[in-house]
């Protein structure tokens, strides 16, 4: 089973293959965006998922075609460009989400900034216990120094 974070990641991979916008908009969908749940998404996320899929599934389906290929048939190319941009900044939102709860984690912080106990105390780090707040670019540092995801 996909998580979220992957079936999002595969939307953002469909749309950056070759082909014409509308066909690889439509497949992103139909492969990937189709099951995702708003409810899966951080909170903050939400209402821009919600308004991707409202723009891919607007239009009345004609016979043999459902609402996602009636609705991309309708779109002007800028249109499909603009819901396209849309599905890959909402999966480089969801990676900052996801790398900014790692790192308050490895820092042994709540999302509110507050210290968990079981990490201060160095049971929850794979090391010493954490004497004072570093920054979230302590916990960012990963194994051998390599980055794992390079911001542009």
């Amino acid at each position: 089973m996909s998580t979220t974070w992957e079936r999002l990641e595969g939307a953002a991979l469909s749309l950056a293959r070759s082909g014409p916008i509308k066909d690889r908009l439509a497949d992103a969908y139909r492969n990937h965006l189709a099951f995702v749940r708003a409810e899966d998404l951080p909170v903050a996320l939400r209402e821009e998922f919600r308004a991707c899929h409202d723009a891919l599934t607007r239009e009345r389906p004609l016979r043999g075609e459902d609402a996602v290929r009636a609705t991309v048939r309708k779109m002007s190319s800028s249109e499909a460009d603009e819901v396209a941009c849309s599905v890959v900044l909402l999966f480089a939102a969801i990676v900052r989400e996801s790398a900014t709860g790692e790192a308050y984690a490895a820092l042994g912080l709540d999302g509110n900034g507050a210290h968990n106990a079981a990490a201060l105390n160095g049971s929850a780090l794979n090391g010493p216990a954490l004497n004072g707040f570093n920054g979230l670019a302590a916990a960012a540092r990963v194994k051998n120094g390599a980055p794992q995801v390079i911001a542009l």
